[in-house]
């Protein structure tokens, strides 16, 4: 979770609400642990830093463990030690499952503005990283990120230098190991993912301040679930060898948003032969959020129903539900059920499937 940006001296706001809200929403995932990708609280006093740990407290009731990395609202033009004071160090490196979590400081808007020995710290754990047979990917995390996906490019470091020097360090790992390498980001307040020289990489949404895109380019508050996978000996050593094509599969997520309401929109009746719109949306405070990239969607339906496309469906199946062209087609008359989960919630629909009209 990033970016809640709630003050103490407004302990009741919908920012304080939605904070505790997606720390609720967190603790009930049951993670393995949580990263704060910054910016969790908005004007970095000690009362602010306080009514954090507050929260932290009650919401995760000791369940959950956290690793809190300061963004630019941790500082506020000010000293990090109101910070520190609290929740300790500014930057952390942990194993888990295979893969090596770095974290940084990028408090300043700038790697070095959180120390330059933070910057040779992540060279000489990526070294080791790419020698130790336990390590299989790394995942490096800091709260502004190398590159701003909207067009103003407002939300990115501001030495350029930095960025390329992070993103050719991942992809030189990554290419040179064939071990996994990941970036993720925070404020910028969208979600977005895309790829960068065949690195992974994300930017975590808000989860308590207002976004800064519309809903449908990842403008909405929520969270993300995390996976990672162990990268094998044997597939890192493809991976280096077929650079150019390969990369390894070891890591993937689910953008959860804040569900205030779930619709789910389809047709009564379709005809064989006349493809028909089936689509969903997450009410959001006052934002429509449609149910596709970058939210994540699990459709599902009746066991007569194949998800998917027309060329895997099965001999048993009466209708295809293909998610990627959101169209529902009757292969023979029948009825489905058609079905959305969103962060939890699910919404479903009969629809009757009819013979194909007469000319």
């Amino acid at each position: 979770m990033s970016d809640a940006q709630f003050v103490a001296r407004n302990p009741d706001s919908d920012l304080v609400r939605n904070a505790r809200r997606t720390l609720q929403e967190i603790k009930a995932a049951q993670p393995d642990f949580l990263v704060i990708n910054g910016d969790l609280v908005d004007e970095a006093s000690p009362e602010d830093f306080a009514l954090a740990k507050k929260i932290l407290d009650e919401e995760l009731g000791g369940t959950v463990k956290y690793h809190y990395i300061p963004g630019n609202h941790e500082v506020m033009g000010g000293k990090i030690d109101n910070f520190k004071a609290v929740f300790g160090d500014t930057y952390q490196t942990f194993d888990h499952k295979g893969t090596r979590f770095i974290t940084l400081d990028t408090s300043r808007l700038t790697l070095r503005g959180g120390g330059y020995d933070q910057v040779a710290r992540l060279r000489s754990l990526l070294d080791s990283a790419a020698g130790d047979g336990s390590i299989g990917s790394v995942a490096v995390l800091f709260h502004v990120p190398p590159r701003d996906p909207t067009p103003g490019k407002g939300s990115q470091l501001g030495d350029r230098k930095e960025a390329a020097l992070v993103e050719g360090w991942l992809a030189d790992f990554q290419r040179t190991t064939g071990k996994g390498a990941a970036f993720i980001g925070a404020h910028v307040g969208t979600f977005h993912a895309e790829h960068v020289d065949a690195v992974p990489y994300f930017i975590n949404g808000n989860s308590g301040k207002n976004p800064a895109t519309a809903p449908e380019d990842g403008g909405f508050t929520g969270w993300s679930l995390w996976g990672v996978d162990p990268v094998t000996r044997t597939e890192a050593e493809h991976v280096r060898r077929n650079w150019f094509a390969d990369a390894p599969d070891w890591i993937g997520t689910q953008v959860r948003p804040h569900v205030d309401g779930l619709t789910l929109t389809a047709p009564a009746t379709v005809a064989v032969g006349a493809p028909a719109p089936v689509t969903a949306a997450v009410e959001q405070a006052s934002r429509t959020v449609p149910a596709a990239y970058p939210v994540s969607a699990t459709w599902s339906g009746s066991p007569n129903l194949h998800v998917g496309t027309r060329r895997t469906a099965k001999p048993w199946h009466v209708a295809v539900l293909d998610p990627e062209s959101g169209t529902l087609t009757a292969l023979r008359p029948g009825q489905v059920t058609v079905a959305v989960t969103v962060s939890g919630v699910t919404k479903q629909a009969q629809v009757a499937l009819t013979a194909k009209a007469a000319a």
